[in-house]
């Protein structure tokens, strides 16, 4: 059974107020999303990994971003769609093994592990769904429209989704294409076999694997980084 990567990188990042999009920023030398290819590369549960990102982008991927990396597992690039979801079902289509395991992640989780890959994997192979995450840490408020606060939510039993998330095959294809007939959008894929009554697993994952979505973001990320270098 192989295991199939999609690295799904075709946002624009625009929370981040650069020119640059987000994957493509430097992180200590290197941009985000080689970070998390090299991630990947360095999971032996990983046969191949689909690139997805802008079309607009896919030569530079190929001819730049990744001609500077030393990868021994095969990487496709690919165009995304108009959506996250959109893309994510793209690198779906692209794949000819239906006996597969479809690993999706954020390209801009550059600090994933790849022992936390394999487990999370491994996970799948076993109940067909699994995902990572963290129990949610600070309390939740509701509040209405006039900032007063309602009440408080018990957080005893909510975790934060992360990625990756890993999946049969067959699972993930059916819930997209179940999500595309609906029209219905969803901020992860998890959530898609949700809908459809399938169970999925979550195993307990880092504060570490963390999504770069802002400036703050990309700061903690690269301060990070330095203590693993120096072996803190």
């Amino acid at each position: 059974m192989q295991t199939h990567a999609i690295i799904v990188s075709a946002g624009k990042g625009v929370r981040m107020n650069r020119s640059t999009p987000k994957q493509y920023i430097l992180l200590q030398g290197r941009p985000v999303l080689c970070h998390t290819v090299l991630a990947f590369n360095k999971c032996s549960e990983v046969d191949k990994i689909l690139l997805v990102v802008p079309e607009k982008d896919i030569q530079y991927c190929r001819e730049e971003l990744l001609s500077d990396l030393r990868i021994d597992t095969p990487v496709k690039v690919l165009a995304g769609g108009k959506r996250r979801q959109d893309s994510v079902f793209k690198g779906i289509l692209s794949i000819d093994d239906r006996d597969a395991i479809v690993v999706i992640h954020d390209g801009v989780r550059p600090l994933i592990r790849p022992e936390m890959i394999t487990r999370c994997i491994k996970k799948a192979k076993i109940s067909g769904a699994c995902i990572l995450g963290v129990p949610l840490q600070d309390t939740l408020k509701t509040v209405d429209s006039d900032s007063l606060i309602q009440r408080t939510i018990n957080r005893e039993s909510l975790w934060t989704a992360q990625t990756p998330q890993a999946f049969h095959y067959q699972l993930i294809r059916d819930a997209h294409e179940a999500a595309a007939k609906a029209g219905v959008e969803a901020t992860d894929d998890a959530a898609l076999l949700e809908r459809m009554g399938l169970p999925v697993n979550i195993l307990l994952s880092t504060g570490n694997n963390l999504k770069i979505t802002t400036n703050d973001d990309l700061l903690l990320a690269d301060a990070i980084l330095s203590q693993i270098k120096q072996g803190k």
